[in-house]
């Protein structure tokens, strides 16, 4: 998709008539080498980038939260510090700072993107084997399969951590939405540099992954309880393609102030009616209530229709004239049908008559009165 949309114009890389296979496979190559090498400059940007972050992770202003019961670990509930929101918008003050003052254009990074890119692709191998091996090497390994590349895929270790730093809750948020929005600054910055202004569907891609990024941000803390946090391990999935995590967490919001943990914020506050007071709730055998309120009331998966809904807008701005803007929002909507399909069996399985009932009360499972 990158060689595509560098050097075809957005269009998908054809050979040319009277292009052999084998010369065009070389030809793609020598693409990759001249752009997409993973220099120096590009190294430095991406892991001074990542340290900086991981930084800002243990020391920006934060709030604090506690995780699920963990079964293994004796019924224990980690700590985990959240200050994503705080880190995000002092990120934007130094980066907006030496934009302005010349010491690193934000279009940079455009300019690098390939490099960058592979840089990304390389650090990802690297991180999930360190993760991998180090799980070994300190026997925190959970729930092994016995098959290596399964075990490397979907990880090793449950909760990975230095000190306050949880690497899952690490690459939830930081690492994807800060430099996709990163990203979609500097592009704005070289339209400003080159035309003088910034076009429409710049100022609404740059609305729109602000948007994304300052709601992941600011509901950091409501991630803590998600599938990823209290089950899933830290391997290549989730080190690698944390794009695809949950960004939408917000629906866990209930479960914290049931555990007096949700903390009101005066300072970035969010939404004021963010929370339903005395909600209807079905009991479950296993102690745990299924919300049937607010917006759960109405459609069981309706944060799914709202990130369906972000993805094809994020598709439909760039139009229909090359395909590569259109991955994202196929590979979602397929991604997202298939996380439904298996968190209904599971909760069918887990819950049994309660969830039944759930589906009673709640027939709509994406937007509510359609489907």
């Amino acid at each position: 998709m990158w060689i595509g949309a560098t050097y075809y114009d957005g269009k998908l890389p054809l050979p040319t008539d009277g292009q052999t296979w084998a010369d065009f496979g070389h030809h793609l190559l020598a693409l990759v080498q001249d752009g997409a090498f993973p220099t120096a400059k590009a190294w430095t940007i991406y892991w001074v980038f990542f340290v900086v972050e991981a930084v800002f992770y243990c020391a920006m202003p934060g709030v604090s939260g506690y995780g699920k019961p963990l079964l293994h670990e004796g019924g224990k509930q980690l700590r985990y510090f959240c200050s994503a929101y705080t880190s995000f918008y002092a990120t934007i003050v130094i980066v907006a700072a030496l934009h302005v003052t010349g010491l690193f254009p934000l279009y940079t990074i455009l300019d690098e993107f390939g490099s960058i890119m592979s840089v990304a692709i390389i650090s990802g191998f690297i991180n999930s084997f360190i993760h991998y091996t180090s799980a070994f090497l300190r026997g925190r390994t959970h729930r092994l399969t016995g098959y290596p590349i399964y075990d490397f895929f979907m990880g090793c270790e449950l909760n990975p951590r230095i000190g306050i730093l949880d690497f899952k809750m690490f690459y939830e948020v930081r690492i994807p939405w800060f430099i996709l929005f990163l990203l979609t600054c500097g592009m704005a910055a070289r339209q400003y540099e080159i035309y003088g202004y910034v076009s429409g569907e710049g100022i609404f891609l740059i609305m729109a992954h602000f948007l994304y990024a300052n709601a992941c941000a600011k509901a950091e803390q409501l991630i803590i309880t998600s599938w990823d946090m209290y089950f899933e391990k830290l391997g290549f999935m989730l080190t690698f393609w944390n794009m695809a995590g949950v960004p939408f967490s917000q629906k866990n919001g209930f479960r914290q102030m049931e555990r007096g943990q949700l903390i009101p914020r005066k300072s970035f506050p969010q939404l004021p009616w963010q929370v339903v007071k005395n909600p209807r709730t079905i009991k479950t055998s296993t102690g745990d209530s299924i919300l049937v309120d607010g917006w759960y009331g109405m459609a069981r998966k309706v944060h799914y229709a709202c990130d369906a809904y972000f993805a094809i807008c994020w598709g439909l701005i760039t139009g229909f004239k090359s395909p590569f803007p259109w991955f994202y929002p196929v590979f979602f909507c397929v991604m997202i049908a298939h996380r439904t399909r298996r968190d209904i069996l599971r909760c069918r399985e887990r819950y049994g008559e309660a969830w039944k009932e759930y589906e009673r009360r709640v027939p709509y499972l994406f937007i509510p009165y359609v489907i």
